[in-house]
């Protein structure tokens, strides 16, 4: 694998680049934390997650987190994390006590922003009031719970643990526990799901007065229980109905969309998925955890992380299973392919901060898609039209070589 990502001029997207130079500065750099267990599988899920047995191996996870993280060290130097993510699996099933040892050895290991973000991903049937408010105690200030829907029969058909009730007491217990910031995740397209059911479940998560709301369609992915056993899904003129009224019963009650499927009231984005979509930079720690740091010299690499949790335990086994450094070819898609999911898209500034490589690299893509009505035609930013939005993949073939 090569390193020497500028030894000479390019061609993308029909315009000649210029080497690609050291970036200006650094963009702000997060932690993302993989939990792999679930008390169960849902048949939907290609997330590398694995059913936990009835003793989880904390200690040693922990143990293992932060030796991964020490290896990743030496790139992150000087730098200060303005976001953690506890991602998963089920991150809620690992007691206070074991992520209170590992946000301390993060802490030691790199400081941490004052005001800086800590998002545990949590499901309601592992919701318990001691539990949270510990979690909370130990500076996690923001949860992101896995509700999809509300109605018993669709919560059977996606394999969930928990009920509606549940669901909903969840969502009271977290603000009990202390947090005043809290996403529902929320799902439609559910299969036999009409417009009325979809539009009730977003009436029940929009009445508990979340901050956030993550609504997205459910989609059939590989290596799945759904791939290989499909459900009936709603037909697409049903989806497209869903979609219309659902993204104006949000607006209509202050959840702007400032992505695909993320709504949030002003000023309560999810800062660290910002962050992944205006390509900053992120560590991954944990079994199957991505990563992506820049470095000063303009080489931007992406890890990948062991998968197999009793691999990624192993002693004798890598923690990290491979790298890459992004070549300049690379570089327009990779960029705008997080960029462009933002309804407002980025500052067209950003793209030369954060990839070293001139705006002139994107220049014939640009005028394709501009053409085509896919993009805005706004010098000062880079930002998908409405239909851009919703033809995304043939935006970006655009920007492809």
């Amino acid at each position: 694998m090569t390193t020497d990502s500028c030894a000479s001029s390019l061609i993308i997207g029909g315009a000649a680049s210029s080497p690609r130079a050291p970036l200006p500065t650094l963009p702000p750099l997060a932690l993302y934390i993989h939990i792999p267990w679930c008390v169960r599988k849902c048949p939907y899920c290609d997330f590398n997650s694995h059913t936990a047995s009835p003793v989880l191996p904390e200690q040693e996870y922990v143990d293992a987190l932060l030796a991964d993280l020490d290896q990743d060290l030496h790139a992150v130097y000087g730098r200060e994390l303005t976001s953690i993510f506890f991602g998963g699996g089920t991150p809620s099933l690992f007691s206070a006590e074991a992520l209170g040892r590992l946000l301390q050895g993060v802490e030691q290991r790199i400081p941490f922003a004052a005001d800086i973000e800590i998002t545990l991903e949590a499901n309601p049937g592992t919701f318990e009031q001691e539990k949270f408010v510990a979690y909370r105690k130990l500076g996690i200030n923001r949860l992101s719970i896995g509700i999809q829907s509300f109605q018993q029969e669709k919560l059977e058909a996606l394999g969930r643990i928990h009920n509606g009730d549940e669901a909903v007491r969840a969502a009271g217990m977290a603000r009990q526990a202390g947090f005043d910031n809290f996403n529902l995740d929320l799902m439609h397209g559910l299969p036999d799901q009409s417009l009325d059911d979809a539009l009730s479940d977003l009436r029940q998560a929009i009445a508990l007065q979340p901050t956030h709301i993550s609504w997205y369609q459910l989609t059939l992915e590989p290596n799945t229980v759904f791939w290989n056993q499909p459900p009936v899904l709603p037909e697409d003129d049903t989806l497209w109905d869903i979609q219309e009224a659902g993204q104006a019963l949000l607006a209509e009650h202050g959840y702007a969309q400032y992505e695909v499927s993320a709504y949030a009231q002003v000023g309560r984005p999810a800062r660290h998925n910002l962050n992944y979509w205006s390509f900053g930079d992120f560590i991954g720690i944990g079994a199957g955890a991505h990563g992506k740091l820049s470095h000063p010299d303009g080489r931007i690499v992406r890890t990948w992380k062991t998968r197999l949790p009793k691999d990624y335990l192993n002693p004798a086994k890598s923690f990290q299973a491979g790298e890459k450094s992004l070549s300049n070819d690379e570089m327009p898609f990779e960029f705008l392919m997080n960029a462009l999911r933002l309804t407002a898209g980025v500052e067209s500034r950003l793209y030369p901060e954060r990839t070293g490589l001139s705006l002139e690299t994107l220049a014939e893509g640009r005028r394709e898609a501009e053409q085509s009505g896919l993009l805005q035609v706004e010098p000062s930013r880079l930002a998908a039209t409405e239909r851009g939005q919703l033809f995304l993949n043939d935006l970006l073939q655009q920007f492809l070589n």
